[in-house]
């Protein structure tokens, strides 16, 4: 019993029948005081009024045509409900239904409340005692007994309700609990596999829409994000060990050459740039990798407001536009003024900037680059960047946003394989995604972003400016 009522189903279930059984109580409490003081004034106004009738007698004609009153008046009560006495001095009995004063009534005047024994039973009856002129005394009362047998059945009956509900409510606690516990149990076996480093374990559901399989949902994404992530993590410290051995081992044998050969002064300098230029390709890849994280966390959501499209898509035209018209690419954008979103300047301009640098790098001369921006949707917002190059293969377009990946066409082009994957990083925290489609020939990159301002955008904090240089 004790360990059922440890139960948290078992004490909302008895708290939920306490509750009704109070409610219940108050509800028809009220109802028959309602009910009891109504009658109990009927009954009072009707003793009244025999009474006063009587009394008028009395003053008018005295004992004789009270008597008379008092006889038609009791002939209209055959069931005995309405008794009247009249008595003389040591309380003889002058007219009435009685044949003597109830001797626990006393005779001074006032109401009183007596049980009175008539035909063999004993009758709970109401009574006004009054003082008449002339010595006389009068009684006149009324059978209550009714009244209180029902008062008395209604208890009874509160109280046996009151105990079932409370049955119920236990059992019905005990068949809550085994069955609340059954789907809790199924949770902790798969979270327990969860803990033990099963990841790509998921809490099952049942396709409803009740509390268990909303919070099965809610954590199976969680489960989903912290995989990813994991996995994120692992790929990078992979990624990171074999990408960076090679340029840390000829920035080495760089810097060693110079000690051991000591070349002549402008040999030494070249040597040294070429030692610097490996250092900040170094530090862009850390740089990356830590604003990667950043987006992951969540933590620039601080600095989201509302960005005006066209201001971005100019910063990023002005940065590569030159370059592109040199290398004798056309380089067109068109993106609406007025074109609103939600979320941080900075990191779209890198997201934007970083497709429009794979785009240069990529489309050969007398190519076509192009940015467009437009409304998707009611909810969405797409910023589009199409280029004439090789574009990227069927089967690794579901590679080339995972950290470091280089694909067959970046053969012999600049870069470390972070562009995309920042792309996407972007898209992801601004509640959109990144597509990738043919251009026959070429590549159609579109970032497709929310359009609608987040609660966190209302904030004036802005982030640091993110470098927009391509990361490859």
């Amino acid at each position: 019993m004790f360990r059922l009522l440890r139960s948290t189903s078992v004490r909302l279930a008895l708290g939920f029948a306490a509750l009704f059984v109070a409610s219940s109580l108050l509800l028809v409490g009220l109802l028959w005081w309602g009910t009891a003081d109504y009658l109990a004034r009927e009954t009072a106004a009707v003793i009244r009024a025999d009474t006063q009738g009587i009394t008028d007698d009395v003053n008018l004609g005295g004992a004789a045509i009270a008597s008379e009153t008092i006889r038609v008046r009791s002939a209209q009560s055959p069931e005995g409900l309405a008794v009247y006495l009249l008595a003389g001095t040591e309380l003889r009995p002058v007219g009435g239904n009685l044949l003597a004063w109830p001797r626990d009534v006393p005779a001074k005047p006032g109401w009183y409340q007596r049980p009175l024994d008539r035909d063999d039973s004993s009758r709970l009856m109401e009574f006004e005692v009054s003082d008449l002129p002339g010595g006389l005394h009068l009684l006149v009362g009324r059978d209550v007994q009714e009244r209180t047998e029902i008062r008395a059945l209604i208890l009874d009956s509160l109280g046996w309700a009151a105990a079932g509900a409370f049955m119920i409510a236990i059992i019905g606690g005990v068949w809550v609990r085994r069955a609340v516990l059954r789907r809790v149990e199924i949770i902790n076996r798969a979270a327990t596999a969860i803990v033990q480093g099963d990841l790509s374990r998921r809490l099952p559901t049942r396709d409803t829409t009740d509390e268990f399989d909303q919070l099965a949902q809610t954590i199976n994404l969680m489960l989903r994000q912290i995989e990813r992530l994991i996995d994120g993590v692992r790929n990078t410290s992979n990624a990171v060990a074999h990408d960076l051995r090679t340029p840390l081992a000829e920035l080495r044998a760089r810097l060693e050459g110079i000690i051991r050969d000591r070349p002549r002064r402008q040999a030494a300098f070249d040597e040294i740039n070429q030692a610097v230029a490996d250092i900040d390709r170094l530090i862009g890849i850390f740089n990356a990798l830590l604003r990667l994280a950043e987006i992951d966390s969540g933590m620039r959501r601080s600095g989201f407001r509302a960005v005006e499209l066209a201001e971005i898509t100019t910063e990023v035209a002005e940065l590569y536009g030159p370059l592109i018209e040199e290398k004798g690419t056309r380089f067109t954008v068109d993106v609406p003024e007025g074109l609103t979103v939600g979320g941080d300047p900075f990191l779209l301009a890198e997201a934007v900037g970083n497709l429009v640098d794979n785009a240069a790098k990529y489309t050969p001369r007398a190519g076509t680059i192009s940015v467009v921006a437009r409304v998707a949707d009611d909810r969405h917002v797409e910023i589009t960047v199409a280029d004439t190059g090789p574009g990227i293969d069927a089967s690794e377009k579901s590679s080339v946003t995972a950290r470091f990946y280089r694909g067959r066409a970046a053969e012999g082009i600049g870069g470390v394989g972070l562009g995309l994957s920042v792309v996407e990083a972007v898209a992801r925290l601004h509640g959109g995604e990144l597509r990738l489609g043919d251009n026959r020939p070429g590549l159609i990159a579109t970032l497709r972003i929310a359009a609608n301002l987040s609660p966190a955008a209302a904030s004036p904090a802005l982030s640091q400016p993110a470098e927009m240089a391509g990361i490859g």
